[in-house]
């Protein structure tokens, strides 16, 4: 099966919104008048971000997810994405998974697969994805201001769980249960992007949590010069695997664990945003609206830098650091 074969066997499909999609040299998108185009670029690479076994429906999936999050970050509408594929080999059983699980997700939020490009070499794939977000109502990074709620869609920390268990990096072995939804919630993300434009007009800024709760954060207090603090106690309810109990029955291996997953975990792809206070009945409608869990763990503080407090008001002596690529 030749390249141009490939492409037409798994990726070409006809377009409805774009103006021209797959089988020319440049795709055509015409966003509504009044509309901004959102832009974002995301790489996923065998042995960094997914392991060889992945099923290749979950790898589809999580491939288009993780673009469609920055989107909900921005509160933008999907459109269309572009692929570029490296491929070892062209494996037809491969594909099919990867695809079916690819273009399902499109198909639910209604984006095109416009175009791109295909070679042979070491795993690798690389999404472009276009939204579109009326003119001056983007969700920023930048407009946090003291007082804020902080707030966090979905659950935060079985991702990191389910990376922990499955590189032998625990000193207990997580009941099969609970390691299968912590490796769902790793390889098939849920991008909010429902909730993301919900809170258009209501979040004062917003991100996706991809390399971890703590340093994500960091980059809206950086970007709105402020500061913050969060509720640590609340650790054991924003993991799904704890389901909300004590955590030496579910986690048994411990608290300091639990809040390395939940505040430095990565890979969940929820949203994490701020609104001012008098706001709160329009963020709770809004996850209502669009059947999302959200929970307020803290809030923006003008004296710069994050604060991590316990149950008693106290500090925590710790440290937790984002995920980078180059540390």
């Amino acid at each position: 099966m030749g390249e141009f074969d490939l492409i037409a066997r798994y990726f070409r499909r006809p377009v409805r919104r774009a103006a021209l999609g797959v089988g020319d040299d440049c795709a055509l998108l015409a966003p509504a008048a009044g509309m901004h185009l959102a832009v974002s670029s995301d790489m996923l690479v065998e042995g960094r971000h997914f392991f060889p076994d992945v099923y290749p429906a979950h790898l589809g999936h999580k491939a288009l997810a993780v673009n469609l999050s920055d989107l909900a970050a921005c509160g933008a509408r999907p459109l269309a994405f572009t692929l570029a594929l490296s491929l070892p080999r062209a494996d037809e059983a491969w594909l099919q998974g990867f695809s079916d699980g690819l273009l399902a997700l499109a198909d639910a939020h209604g984006c095109e697969l416009v175009g791109g490009d295909t070679t042979q070499g070491p795993l690798n794939i690389c999404i472009t994805v276009f939204g579109e977000v009326p003119a001056g109502q983007a969700l920023l990074r930048s407009g946090a201001r003291p007082g804020d709620d902080l707030w966090v869609s979905g659950h935060l920390g079985d991702a990191r769980l389910a990376l922990d268990a499955l590189l032998g990096e625990m000193p207990v072995q997580l009941p099969p249960p609970v390691l299968a939804q912590a490796r769902e919630r790793l390889e098939r993300p849920t991008p909010r992007v429902a909730l993301g434009q919900a809170l258009r007009g209501v979040a004062s800024s917003a991100i996706d949590v991809s390399d971890g709760l703590v340093g994500d954060l960091g980059h809206v207090l950086q970007a709105s010069g402020v500061g913050a603090h969060i509720d640590t106690t609340l650790a054991p309810q924003l993991m799904a695997a704890c389901a909300g109990e004590p955590v030496p029955e579910r986690l048994p291996y411990g608290q300091e664990n639990l809040l390395r997953c939940v505040l430095a975990g990565g890979d969940d792809y929820e949203l994490l945003f701020t609104a001012a206070a008098h706001r709160r009945t329009e963020v709770e409608a809004a996850a209502r609206q669009t059947g999302t869990r959200i929970t307020r763990i803290g809030a923006i503080e003008a004296e710069p830098g994050l604060r991590l407090r316990d149950g008693q008001g106290g500090l925590l002596d710790a440290q937790y650091l984002a995920f980078d690529h180059f540390r």
